[in-house]
C-alpha cells in the first residue's frame, strides 16, 4: 500500500512538472485557438517587438510550430495558433502577458472566445482577439538615453569637440550600455544594434552626398565666382544695389543647392569685392548668410533641417515650394531692406572709383573657366531639379534624383570620382547625421521623445493654433542657440506624434518646424552651419566678429521674419 501511495505521489508530481508542456503538445483531436491582437501605445500606435506570453488557466502555452515567445511585428500586431486539450475551451481562463524594455509589463484577460467550426482532423476551432494598451515605464535606460542626448547637445553647442565626434560618442555609449548592462538587466536596454541601423535615414545621407558631388563638379567651372562678378557689374558700383543683388543671388542659389556650399563659394569673392570698395566685408557677408538661410528654407534641398523633415514626413519638393516659397520670398525682401538700413553707415563710406576698371578686373579674375563643363553641369542640375519636382508623382525618393544626377555628371564630365569622394563629399557631416539618428532613436525607444510630445500636447490642450505657435517659436529660439540639425532631428517624432494625436492633415505643423528651425538658426553665429562657416572663413581672412556682435546684427531680423511666418501660418492654415 505504501509503494502504491509513493508511486501515486511521484506520478502526480511529474504531472505537475510537465503540465505546462502538455498543453502545448496534444495528440489527437483537441481545441485549436487562433489568437490575435495589437499592442498599442496610449496614442493608439502599434508597438513593435513586444514579447507576448499566453497563459491558459495560469499555465504558459507555446504556439504551434514555434519554440520561442511570440513577438509583435512592425505595427504591433500578432497572430498565433495554439493546440489545447479537448474540452479546454471555451470556458478556460486565457491571459496575455506583454513585456518590452522601457514599457510597463501588462497582463490582460481575453474577453471572449468564439467557436468557428471544426477542421478535417476533428479539432474544434476557436478564435479570439485582444488588443493591449501598453504604457511607458521610467527605467534606468530612460535616464541614460536622456543624459546622453543632453550631453551630446552640450558638447556640440559648447564646441568642446567636433560635432561628429560628439554624436558618435553618444551613439557608441548607448550601444555599449545596451550590450553590457542591458544584457543582464533589461531595464538598462536602450537600443538594439538592428534598430540603431534601422534608424539611419539613408535617403538623407544619399541626398546630401549626391548634391555635394554635383556642386563639387560645378565648382570647377568658376560659375559661382562669375555670378558674384555679374552682381557687381549689374550694380555698377552702387553698394546698396550690390548688397541687395548679392542677397538675392545667395538666397536663390541656396534654394537649389545648399546654403553651406553656397556660402563657401561666395565668401572669397565677396571679401575681395568688399576690400575693393573699402567697406568691411562683414557688412556684405552677414546679410548674405542671413539670406542663404532664408532662401534655403524655401525648398526641400536648401537647408539640412528641410531634408530631414521631408524625408521623415514623406513631403515632396513641390509641397515645400508651394507652401514655403512665397513666405520665404517675403522674408527675403524684409531682411534685405533691414540690412540696407542696418549697414547704411558702413555702405555710405564705400569708395567707388573707376567702376569700369574694377569690372574689367573682376571679369578677368572670375570668369567661367570651363564652358563645356558648365553647360553639362547646369543641364544635369536642371534634370535633377525636374526630378525633385515630380518625385512625388513617381513615388521616388529625392536621394535617387540626386544620385542619378551626380553619377551622370561624373560619367559624362570624366571628373575623377576618387577626387570627388576625397575632397568634395563632406564625410564628417554624413557620419554626423548617421550617429545623430542613433542618439535620437535611443531617446525615442526609451520614451523621452514621447514624454516631450505629450507635454507639448497637454500645454497646447489640443488646440492647433497654440501648437503652431509653440512649435514655431520653440524651434526658432532653440535653433538660435543650438545647431538646428540635431534639434530638428529630435523634433521629428514629436511633431509626428502631435499630427496623429490632433488629427492634423494639412502639414501645417511640419511647416512650423521648418520655418522655426531654418529661420531661427539666423539668430546667432552657432544657430546654423552656414553661419559657422561664414564666421570661420571671415576670421581666417582677418575679419573677426564676436558672438554678441553677430547677435546684434541678426537677432532682431530673425524675430521679425519668424513673426511674419507666424502670421502667415495662422492666416493660411
Amino acid at each position: 500500500m505504501r509503494k502504491i501511495l509513493v508511486r501515486g505521489a511521484f506520478a502526480l508530481l511529474m504531472l505537475c512538472l510537465i503540465a505546462p508542456a502538455a498543453l502545448a503538445q496534444v495528440d489527437g483531436p483537441g481545441d485549436r485557438l487562433t489568437l490575435s491582437g495589437v499592442v498599442k501605445n496610449p496614442q493608439g500606435k502599434g508597438v513593435k517587438e513586444v514579447e507576448i506570453e499566453v497563459l491558459v488557466n495560469g499555465r504558459h502555452v507555446k504556439p504551434l510550430g514555434a519554440d520561442e515567445e511570440i513577438v509583435t511585428g512592425s505595427k504591433g500586431s500578432f497572430v498565433e495558433e495554439f493546440q489545447l486539450p479537448a474540452g479546454t475551451l471555451p470556458d478556460a481562463r486565457i491571459e496575455i502577458k506583454a513585456s518590452k524594455p522601457s514599457w510597463q509589463t501588462l497582463t490582460a484577460a481575453v474577453d471572449a472566445v468564439a467557436q468557428t467550426g471544426t477542421d478535417e482532423k476533428g479539432n474544434r476551432l476557436f478564435q479570439a482577439t485582444q488588443n493591449l494598451p501598453l504604457k511607458r515605464a521610467v527605467v534606468p535606460a530612460f535616464w541614460i538615453a536622456t543624459l546622453v542626448l543632453m550631453a551630446t547637445y552640450v558638447l556640440i553647442a559648447a564646441e568642446v569637440m567636433h560635432r561628429t565626434l560628439a554624436a558618435l560618442l553618444g551613439a557608441a555609449v548607448i550601444l555599449f550600455i545596451t550590450y553590457t548592462a542591458g544584457t543582464f538587466d533589461k531595464s538598462y536596454f536602450i537600443l538594439s544594434f538592428e534598430d540603431a541601423i534601422g534608424a539611419i535615414d539613408m535617403n538623407v545621407i544619399f541626398l546630401l552626398m549626391g548634391m555635394m558631388i554635383i556642386v563639387g563638379v560645378l565648382k570647377k567651372t568658376g560659375l559661382f565666382q562669375w555670378l558674384a562678378y555679374k552682381s557687381y557689374a549689374l550694380a555698377r558700383g552702387n553698394i546698396f544695389i550690390l548688397s541687395f543683388i548679392l542677397q538675392v543671388v545667395t538666397a536663390v542659389t541656396s534654394a537649389f543647392l545648399d546654403n553651406v556650399t553656397t556660402m563657401l563659394l561666395l565668401i572669397p569673392v565677396t571679401i575681395e569685392i568688399a576690400v575693393t570698395l573699402k567697406v568691411h566685408p562683414l557688412t556684405l557677408l552677414v546679410p548674405e548668410v542671413f539670406a542663404s538661410n532664408v532662401g534655403g528654407t524655401a525648398t526641400l534641398i536648401g537647408d539640412p533641417p528641410n531634408i530631414l523633415i521631408g524625408s521623415y514626413a514623406k513631403l515632396t519638393f513641390a509641397q515645400f515650394v508651394v507652401n514655403l516659397a512665397l513666405i520665404c520670398g517675403v522674408c527675403l525682401v524684409i531682411s534685405c531692406l533691414w540690412y540696407l538700413w542696418w549697414y547704411k553707415k558702413g555702405y555710405l563710406e564705400a569708395e567707388v572709383k573707376d567702376v569700369d576698371r574694377t569690372i574689367g578686373y573682376l571679369r578677368e579674375e572670375y570668369r567661367i573657366t570651363d564652358k563645356k563643363l558648365t553647360v553639362m553641369g547646369l543641364g544635369i542640375l536642371g534634370f535633377v531639379i525636374f526630378l525633385f519636382v515630380v518625385h512625388g508623382v513617381l513615388h521616388m525618393e529625392p536621394s535617387i534624383a540626386a544620385l542619378i544626377g551626380a553619377m551622370l555628371l561624373l560619367t559624362i564630365s570624366r571628373v575623377d570620382i576618387v577626387e570627388m569622394l576625397e575632397h568634395e563629399v563632406e564625410w564628417p557631416t554624413l557620419v554626423f547625421f548617421i550617429a545623430l539618428f542613433m542618439v535620437i532613436a535611443g531617446a525615442e525607444e526609451t520614451g523621452l521623445i514621447q514624454m516631450i510630445a505629450e507635454w507639448v500636447l497637454n500645454v497646447s490642450q489640443g488646440n492647433l493654433t497654440i501648437a503652431i505657435i509653440m512649435i514655431l517659436w520653440v524651434s526658432a529660439i532653440a535653433s538660435a542657440f543650438i545647431d538646428n540639425i540635431p534639434f530638428t532631428a529630435t523634433m521629428l517624432p514629436i511633431v509626428l506624434f502631435l499630427n496623429e494625436s490632433m488629427g492634423v492633415t494639412n502639414n501645417v505643423l511640419w511647416w512650423s518646424l521648418a520655418l522655426g528651425a531654418c529661420l531661427g538658426g539666423n539668430g546667432t553665429m552657432i544657430g546654423a552651419s552656414a553661419n559657422v562657416v561664414t564666421v570661420g572663413l571671415a576670421e581666417k581672412a582677418g575679419y573677426h566678429i564676436s558672438f554678441l556682435g553677430y547677435m546684434r546684427a541678426c537677432w532682431w531680423p530673425m524675430l521679425l521674419t519668424v513673426a511674419i511666418c507666424m502670421a502667415y501660418l495662422l492666416i493660411a492654415y
